[in-house]
């Protein structure tokens, strides 16, 4: 039943958005053009050095595309959940509370912007290209990874954002907090996390799940050993990793909304 009422209003955001192609469309493409001014910046990056914390060109690209399609689809589905803030100020959550279905579920469908498969397709081009010019042996388990991985990602951006903006229920103006968790990580993963430093690495690693989502996945299907010495089998487990994430972002966010006393107003 919650799941019909769901499809329901997502699908009247959709139809709603879709009554002006021609917009529609010029919004899908400046979406990928962001998408690739980014792929733009590590390109320029290559004119100068020949080779980025170990890592040529195509390699990099690959990363970049894997976490770039992982976060656009997070954008896509959990993006909204950026309004949260102002809800939580105004009083307008409440009103999602009223409602008998899941608050989570309500934020995730009430603003659903799909002018951002713009940013979807312009990573599945780049990340086509960049399993076309790199050195991979094709086999069931590789060909699965690339397939995989791009989802997984998408699961822990999204749980990121999750947990990241659920805090903004106990700090007033957490949204600071939440953007540089949620699209810092986005440019983190974007290129091997050997070109950070010991802290940051460890922090948008494994606090934030960071290099489960491109850098790991990468190395796998590059059949690259870890130039930091992680054993192999790190760049198969990111859907344990998503799984998990998920998991914790669902704690985090009912313990919040259990904890939620409105602003009085």
């Amino acid at each position: 039943m919650a799941e019909g009422v769901y499809l329901k209003l997502v699908g009247a955001r959709l139809r709603g958005q879709m009554s002006y192609r021609t917009s529609f469309a010029l919004q899908c493409l400046a979406q990928a053009v962001n998408q690739l001014a980014e792929l733009a910046i590590i390109l320029v990056l290559f004119d100068r050095v020949d080779a980025l914390g170990g890592f040529a060109v195509s390699e990099v690209v690959l990363m970049y595309a894997i976490a770039g399609t992982a976060f656009g689809i997070a954008d896509l589905v959990a993006g909204q959940l950026d309004e949260l803030p102002a809800l939580i100020r105004t009083g307008a959550f409440d009103v999602l509370l009223l409602r008998p279905l899941g608050t989570l579920a309500q934020m995730m469908a009430s603003d659903l912007h799909l002018r951002k498969v713009g940013r979807i397709v312009a990573g599945l081009g780049t990340l086509t290209y960049a399993l076309g010019h790199n050195d991979i042996a094709w086999s069931a388990g590789t060909a699965a990874l690339a397939v995989v991985a791009p989802a997984s990602g998408a699961v822990i951006f999204s749980a990121v954002w999750v947990a990241a903006n659920a805090l903004c229920f106990w700090i007033v103006d957490g949204q600071e907090f939440a953007n540089a968790v949620t699209y810092g990580g986005s440019a983190f993963t974007s290129y091997p996390i050997t070109v950070y430093g010991p802290w940051l690495r460890r922090f948008f690693a494994f606090v934030v799940p960071g290099a489960f989502v491109a850098y790991y996945p990468a190395l796998a299907l590059l059949d690259r050993p870890d130039p930091l010495g992680g054993p192999a089998f790190l760049g198969w487990v990111s859907p344990l990793v998503a799984v998990a994430a998920a998991a914790v972002a669902g704690l985090v966010w009912r313990t919040a909304v259990r904890h939620y006393r409105g602003t009085g107003s």
